[in-house]
């Protein structure tokens, strides 16, 4: 059994996790999805999401791949799916569709509610996405599923998304520095990133089950 005391495990789970969730790479993202927003509103959303994200990961980490596998889900589909839904997500942001839906939603006074982009796709897959919650499977069972190696490795989670909500309420400050034609070219930039992003989920999910060969990301 692995030596839960061994601060090479402990590197190792930290980095793997950063390396996949990536709290530098979503930060962009969290500043086009939420951009026109308040600086209170933006706020909310990106504790919101991070506390989704970490109860998301941790269930995910204890019981996940025994709950899809009940429920007759590979971990393969569950990527696709995410992948899928997120390329739709990258579109809206590429031909600013999101703007247009926040202006009209504001017109009616329903805007903080019908656009909110805290559990998806900021909780879910962008920080607890398919490759995180693989890796949170993983982690725990090289420590053996005992008690204390969920605890640590759920402890390293915490860790990595308190650095991923940093980088969020640090957005504010880069959107004022870009101001709106600067916020407008990294929100053109990033959507299409995040279409890329997308489409790795759903090749990580194809090479999973042999339809193509293996591809390096996520």
């Amino acid at each position: 059994m692995l030596d839960l005391v061994d601060s090479a495990f402990l590197i190792t789970a930290f980095v793997t996790l950063f390396v996949v969730i990536d709290p530098i790479g979503t930060a962009p993202l969290f500043l086009a999805l939420t951009q026109g927003m308040d600086a209170a509103r933006r706020r909310l959303i990106a504790i919101r999401a991070c506390v989704i994200a970490v109860i998301l990961l941790a269930l995910f980490g204890l019981a996940g791949e025994d709950f899809l596998r009940f429920i007759g889900i590979s971990m393969p589909a569950f990527q696709i799916a995410g992948g899928l839904l997120l390329f739709l997500t990258a579109l809206d942001m590429l031909f600013d569709r999101r703007s247009q839906r926040r202006k009209d939603h504001a017109d009616e006074g329903a805007g903080a509610v019908a656009d909110d982009p805290s559990v998806f796709p900021l909780a879910m897959p962008l920080i607890a996405g398919p490759g995180a919650m693989a890796t949170m499977v993983l982690l725990i069972g090289e420590t053996g599923r005992t008690p204390q190696g969920m605890a640590l490795v759920t402890g390293v989670m915490l860790v990595v998304v308190a650095l991923v909500l940093m980088a969020f309420l640090l957005a504010g400050p880069i959107e004022r520095l870009l101001r709106r034609t600067g916020t407008m070219v990294m929100t053109r930039l990033f959507g299409l990133l995040l279409a890329a992003l997308s489409v790795q989920f759903v090749l990580n999910g194809a090479s999973a089950i042999g339809i193509m060969p293996a591809t390096t990301g996520l």
